[in-house]
């Protein structure tokens, strides 16, 4: 595991809901994993999901009392990456800002990089 840098900023809005899921999923003392898959309309898509293990190769950052880890091979793509939560009279979501996406679908959730490419899928 490595230390060496933060990797994503995510807002202390977003870490209370994140808080607040895991406490629904009963997933206290678990830890955010933010990964890049392939796949989505532009080619690679963000994913975040709770994980009870870290890796060898993960980068790990404490943010407003959340562990956050990125693998080694995500984190060029998601460096300065800021995940904030956003609520509105339609109601909230997480949002995604990574300066590292060089074009984006309006799903808001797939993106190409110019360091990875992906394959995308269909849109319907």
């Amino acid at each position: 595991m490595t230390s060496l840098k933060q990797v994503i900023d995510v807002t202390e809005a977003a870490v209370f809901h994140i808080n607040e899921m895991m406490e629904h999923n009963e997933e206290r003392g678990s830890f955010l994993r933010v990964v890049v898959n392939g796949g989505g309309c532009s080619g690679l898509s963000y994913g975040m999901h709770f994980d009870k293990e870290k890796k060898d190769d993960d980068f790990e950052d404490v943010q407003h009392g959340l562990t956050i880890l990125v693998t080694r091979e995500d984190a060029p793509i998601l460096t300065g990456t800021k995940i904030d939560y956003k609520q509105s009279l339609m109601g909230g979501g997480f949002t995604i800002d990574n300066p590292n996406a060089i074009a984006s679908c309006g799903c808001g959730t797939s993106f190409k990089a110019a360091k990875r490419e992906g394959t995308p899928e269909v849109c319907d």
